[in-house]
Formats: C-alpha cells, structure tokens, sequence
C-alpha cells in the first residue's frame, strides 16, 4: 500500500466513521440535506438523522431547518486550536522584529511543553553587551519568566501535579528551589499580569514575560524582552513593558483574525 495515503484502520467503528464523514461534508458544503447525508453514507434517512442528532447535541452542527444542517460553534474551537507552532511563528514573526527594533534587547517567543519551556523563535540585541539567543532551546519553566508567565496561566494544584515528583533545578543562587516560593511567585504574575525576574536562569541577566491567548482564551505561548541587568532599572522596565503589551496584543490580535478565518472557510454558525 502507498504510504502516501492514510490506512484504514484494522478495527473500524461504522458509527463513529459514519459520523465523521458526516462532520467533513457538513464543514466542506457548508449545508448538508438529510437526503444528502443519507445518499453519501449509504444508509436510511432515519439511520443519518439520529448521527446528525448526536453531532447536534455535541454543537459540531446546527440543525437549520427540519432537513438541513450547517457547521456549528464547536467547530469553531476546532478551527481555533489548529494553529501549529509553524503558524505561531509565521504570525509572530514580524511582530518580534518589531519588538526587537523597539526596544534593542534580545525578545522570544517561547511555549510550554510539560515542566519545559521551549523557545520557538527570538532575536538577539544588536548591542555589544546583550543576552543570547536561545531559539531552539529547552530549559525548565520555574525559573525563567517566559516559564512562569505560562505557568502562572494554570491552575496551581495542575502545576504542583507536574512538578511535586522533579527536583526544582538551580542556574543561580537565586533560582527557586522550593514549590512554596513558586506558588507565591505565580500569584503574583497572575496579579500583575507578567512575569520579571533577574538572574535566575543567568547570572547578569534580567527578563519581562507575558502570555499569549488564543481566540478562545487559552494560553498558547509567551514573549519575552531580556537584557543585562544593569540596563534594566525601574524606567526602563516600564518602556519595556509597555512595548511588551503592544506586542502581545498584537500577536493576539493576528491569532484572532486567523481563527476567524478559519472559521469563515468553514462556514461556522452560531
């Protein structure tokens, strides 16, 4: 067999196949008549009608009239969690350009996989004296600020879940060590509504973080401005913050339009 082309699977369950075919016509047609549901799957009009039903009940279709049916709001939460790391970056690309000019210190943009945070994309200051990129690399969430952004976005019992059976690892003296200071620490980004913390993770080095949400509100990534501590006083903190916030709106902002799209492509009703 091509390997090109999806195999059936061994043990096949006509009712959620059907069901699924069903779901495809309704977001490629847009409408789907009962009479067209029952003629493409083969079956009696009553046996399409109780499948529509259920996809129905989960909101994944609206039953238009008596005999018709059009893509529903579920979908739409669908097309909303579709956006894959390649389109994260593509979409964010610009805008951490932007940032980057703005500001001159090094930006990422970063997500979180598991205790990890991974950063998918950044830009390095053009300055003699900056922070490294770190595109491509993973480092433990609880002490950097992109980490704790994403992680202040859970709920705590979720993240002492993952983390109450791991050693909390140390970069610096001043790294956290302990699940106490992490929950307190959370807490208050959640208040403040971004991360900042220097010398955690490097010695010298300081960073602002914030979460980034998807049309459906769900946290999906976060940026990052990071500098030398010595450039980082108080002023400054707040000029950078204030670019940060531009950015992350703007970054959500794109995600909205996309999701939007998408849902335009498919025809979503409400």
């Amino acid at each position: 067999m091509n390997d090109m082309f999806p195999r059936r699977p061994a043990y096949p369950i006509a009712s959620v196949d059907r069901a699924l075919r069903l779901l495809l016509l309704v977001a490629q047609r847009s409408r789907l008549r009962l009479s067209e549901a029952s003629e493409a799957l083969g079956v009696a009009p009553s046996t399409a009608h109780r499948l529509l039903a259920m996809l129905v009940f989960h909101d994944l279709v609206r039953q238009e009239d008596r005999h018709s049916y059009v893509p529903g709001p579920a979908l739409a939460t669908i097309a909303q969690a579709t956006i894959s790391e390649i389109d994260l970056r593509l979409l964010a690309r610009p805008i951490i350009e932007q940032l980057a000019a703005a500001t001159d210190e090094s930006v990422h943009l970063a997500v979180l996989e598991g205790r990890m945070v991974r950063y998918l994309d950044g830009l390095e200051s053009t300055r003699v004296l900056r922070i490294a990129s770190r595109t491509g690399r993973t480092v433990p969430a609880h002490y950097v600020a992109t980490g704790k952004a994403l992680l202040a976005a859970m709920p705590w019992s979720q993240v002492e879940r993952m983390l109450a059976s791991v050693r909390l690892e140390t970069m610096t003296d001043r790294s956290v060590t302990e699940l106490g200071v992490l929950a307190k620490q959370l807490e208050r980004v959640r208040r403040l509504g971004y991360a900042m913390f220097q010398g955690e993770s490097e010695e010298g080095a300081a960073s602002i973080a914030m979460s980034v949400r998807d049309a459906a509100g769900r946290v999906v990534a976060a940026i990052h401005v990071a500098a030398p501590a010595v450039r980082m006083d108080r002023a400054r903190q707040d000029r950078l913050l204030g670019d940060l916030r531009k950015a992350v709106a703007a970054l959500e902002k794109e995600i909205r339009d996309r999701a939007a799209g998408a849902e335009e492509e498919i025809g979503v009703s409400r």
